[in-house]
């Protein structure tokens, strides 16, 4: 096996983000107030963090300006004339940049989820597993999301006009529902690791003094104790299963919903649509499919669970 790299290397991370901490603490005793994890892990790791945010940035721009080539390539063939030689140049130049943003978006989107998970990985050395990939890795699509959103929806308005806010009042209703959700999910994970600490410490008493159990016949009620425990653990499991399956339906379902309403809209207003709009505006939802509909609700999900984990780490 390789050696691991020096800024890569346990003690190293943890001595980092250790004095970071003590920092905070001493801040904390001087301010009469808690500590915060939180702000030692961000004073820690904010520089390689931001700058990998606006690599992000980037590739959800190019992801935004496709459709716009998309649909002046559509409009070139629809419009098409032998003699018209600027034109053709516009679609070779479309086609480049379309080409390009394609390519460009391949290498930054690897990139980025390489990078981010390898500042993931030094997070989890330095504090525990249980924050490993839940803060890093979806957190800049808290905002990256909605920033995609609002350029979408500007660009929808110059294709096809009032139209397009039918289509992105069902994704505010979806946001919506999607925050009500992330809530409700650290209430749940709240709760669900307060039942796994009390099931483990009465079992940790259980097998501890299991001779006198033995000797006084107890086995029955210990059992029926530690079964409801688990039974209202996995209650809260189910419940959160629930919410997170509520979420991942929605990355299917929710760009057909807009698409659709959309153009009943459209088309109730009498509006004239195009072939060159109807790409535009697919290809512009669809854009929106990951970074609003799955990577944004999955960034709530995962703070709720990270945001619960840091309070039980610091307590501890």
């Amino acid at each position: 096996m390789y050696s691991v790299l020096l800024e890569d290397r346990s003690q190293h991370l943890g001595e980092e983000l250790q004095g970071y901490w003590d920092q905070e603490v001493k801040r904390a005793q001087k301010d009469a107030r808690e500590p915060s994890l939180v702000k030692a892990i961000i004073k820690c790791y904010w520089k390689s963090y931001l700058i990998w945010g606006m690599f992000t940035f980037l590739e959800e721009g190019t992801r935004v300006v496709q459709p716009i080539f998309l649909g002046k390539m559509v409009s070139y063939v629809e419009n098409y004339h032998l003699s018209d030689s600027a034109a053709l140049h516009e679609a070779y130049g479309c086609a480049a940049g379309l080409s390009a943003c394609v390519l460009v978006w391949a290498v930054l989107h690897h990139l980025y989820f390489y990078h981010i998970q390898r500042v993931g990985m030094r997070l989890r050395v330095a504090v525990c597993r249980m924050i490993y990939r839940k803060v890093t890795m979806f957190l800049h699509y808290l905002w990256v999301g909605p920033l995609q959103a609002v350029a979408v929806t500007a660009l929808l308005w110059m294709e096809i006009g009032v139209s397009c806010l039918a289509g992105m009042a069902v994704l505010i209703i979806l946001l919506l529902l999607q925050s009500c959700f992330g809530k409700l999910f650290s209430s749940l994970w709240s709760k669900t690791a307060a039942l796994t600490d009390k099931r483990i410490r009465t079992m940790s008493e259980v097998i501890t003094g299991i001779r006198t159990i033995k000797m006084n016949a107890w086995e029955k009620s210990f059992i029926d104790c530690i079964t409801r425990l688990r039974s209202k653990e996995i209650s809260k499991i189910l419940k959160s299963s629930y919410l997170r399956g509520m979420n991942l339906a929605s990355f299917f379902t929710v760009s057909k919903i807009m698409i659709f309403v959309t153009f009943i809209t459209n088309e109730l207003l009498d509006n004239r649509i195009t072939a060159s709009q109807v790409f535009v505006v697919m290809t512009l939802f669809e854009a929106l499919r990951f970074s609003s509909t799955l990577y944004f609700p999955v960034a709530i999900e995962k703070v709720s669970e990270a945001v619960v984990s840091l309070r039980r780490i610091k307590v501890w």
